[in-house]
């Protein structure tokens, strides 16, 4: 059993079989599967496919892409936004020096903003950080010194100092297909050595397809090819891994139920057998 932490099943990449790329996932044995906010204008769209699926859930948030565009966004619209019964995380938010899309003022704002929301709300974090490591070190430990949060780095790419200073706040690492790329050698000597109860799985999908589907569109259930390597640089068996990383999803992503605890709803709900 694997968890898809993080993909965008609400891009139009996916429109026309939706049914079918999640009932792949299901078939792969991803459990639970992620779909992020980019944009909290959308977030009607993003609810009504996670309420079209029981094993989907959502967040909400402004991807550091759009910092400029929803700057209007305050900490109390967030925190209505995710009382929502489906978001069980706020973001994506962050930094990205890489494209500078949004003004790296915006940006950081933006950021701060999250941060408050998932301090307030309880929710997780989930940071999008590119080509920002320092900032995005600093940011985590002023807001810290604030109040603790929850927090992953989504699609980790970034060096080593920023996930140490990342796991030495309680914060987790999560790996994209980009961990199967060739060229990734240093991103597999960082997921090595990280402590097993901070490491995540997740696609990105649409984007980021491992080694084995390089050239195609990624969807959830490709979040095993991912998972494997991952578990080949830990010296650890894939089962291990599928297992860690579910337990530190739920540990995380808290109101996302377990398959344990919907059985045991099920059960309690079940009519009692005739005598």
């Amino acid at each position: 059993m694997l968890i898809d932490s993080h993909c965008h099943l609400d891009f139009p990449d996916f429109a026309n079989e939706l049914d079918a790329v999640v009932a792949r996932a299901r078939a792969a044995g991803v459990d639970r599967i992620v779909t992020i906010s980019t944009r909290v204008r959308r977030q009607a769209a993003l609810l009504t496919i996670a309420e079209r699926f029981p094993d989907v859930y959502c967040s909400i948030g402004t991807h550091p892409h759009c910092a400029h565009e929803e700057a209007d966004i305050g900490l109390a619209e967030l925190v209505a936004c995710s009382r929502a019964e489906k978001v069980v995380a706020i973001g994506e938010a962050g930094l990205d020096y890489h494209y500078n899309n949004s003004p790296r003022a915006a940006q950081e704002r933006g950021f701060r903003t999250h941060i408050g929301a998932a301090r307030e709300t309880g929710l997780p974090l989930v940071i999008h950080s590119r080509e920002a490591d320092e900032d995005t070190a600093r940011i985590l430990e002023e807001e810290t010194g604030k109040g603790a949060f929850a927090a992953v780095l989504h699609c980790f790419t970034g060096g080593r100092e920023l996930a140490r200073r990342a796991v030495a706040l309680g914060h987790f690492i999560s790996f994209t297909g980009i961990l199967t790329f060739k060229n990734s050698e240093h991103l597999r000597a960082i997921a090595a050595k990280l402590p097993a109860d901070r490491i995540l799985v997740e696609t990105d999908a649409p984007y980021l397809a491992p080694g084995k589907y390089r050239g195609k569109r990624n969807e959830p259930a490709f979040v095993v090819e991912t998972a494997k390597v991952l578990a080949e640089v830990r010296g650890v068996s894939l089962d291990t891994i599928a297992k860690q990383s579910t337990a530190n999803f739920y540990r995380l992503f808290a109101k996302v139920p377990s398959p344990a605890l919907v059985q045991s709803a099920a059960t309690q709900q079940a009519p009692a057998a005739p005598r």
